[in-house]
């Protein structure tokens, strides 16, 4: 592993190592896993879980999870998550697979999963300027996984009504939305993101069911940040242990 920086979490409850200069988790990995957490599930994929974030902290939001499958196509990040599953005491329930999520098939994982979480890769190659560091440009281009890829692998992984949870960027809401239609996986709640109360979605949170009937309810706002420039309280929250 190249150099590593170390973070405390729910008031030292949860530790995370990640790559000091690598790809690193942002906000939008403790959104996800928050909302993922509410979700009641027994058998949860997380496409793309580069350090493991988002399956320890819904290990330890939801303790009904009884596993946790995390897959990473980058063997560095999946070590880091290797690494942090057992600082975390949390082999029993968390396994990490390295492997391209086109190329998992139901038995590596235990059978259909109930939900998937993803936090996908946000931009399309020829949109933006791709980062020469590899680790960064395979997180946040469409590089080795395509979006139609990647919801047709999650729709073939999921258990017919189960739940498919992305946090994607706001702009790109249509082209989510049309490629689950189009795999089969119903959208059914979709939550904007501002950074602030006066800016634009940033993000989206969207759900889906796979063979879900058509219908889709939008909920309130998720503000990180009120006027002054001060985490919300709901998203203090998610910090909270």
């Amino acid at each position: 592993m190249d150099e590593q920086s170390q973070d405390a979490f729910f008031n030292g409850r949860i530790t995370i190592f990640q790559p000091a200069s690598g790809y690193r988790f942002s906000i939008d990995a403790v959104i996800l896993s928050n909302a993922a957490a509410r979700c009641k599930a027994f058998r949860v994929l997380d496409i793309g879980t580069g350090c493991g974030i988002v399956p320890i902290v819904m290990a330890h939001r939801n303790p009904e999870i009884s596993v946790i499958h995390g897959i990473e196509i980058q063997e560095e990040l999946a070590e880091f998550a290797r690494k942090n599953v057992t600082v975390n005491h949390m082999e029993p329930r968390i396994r990490i697979h390295t492997k391209d999520i086109q190329q998992v098939i139901t038995r590596e994982v235990g059978g259909p999963a109930d939900l998937i979480a993803c936090n996908p890769p946000h931009y399309e190659t020829r949109a933006g300027r791709i980062n020469p560091a590899s680790q960064k440009a395979l997180a946040r281009h469409e590089i080795a996984l395509p979006l139609e890829a990647l919801v047709s692998a999650a729709s073939r992984l999921l258990v017919s009504g189960g739940r498919f949870l992305a946090i994607y960027p706001a702009s790109r809401l249509i082209d989510i939305c049309w490629n689950m239609r189009k795999a089969g996986i119903e959208p059914k709640w979709i939550r904007f993101i501002h950074s602030a109360p006066d800016l634009a979605a940033s993000r989206v949170l969207v759900k889906g069911v796979k063979d879900g009937g058509a219908g889709a309810a939008v909920a309130s706002p998720l503000y990180i940040a009120d006027g002054d420039g001060r985490h919300t309280p709901e998203m203090k929250a998610m910090f909270d242990p």
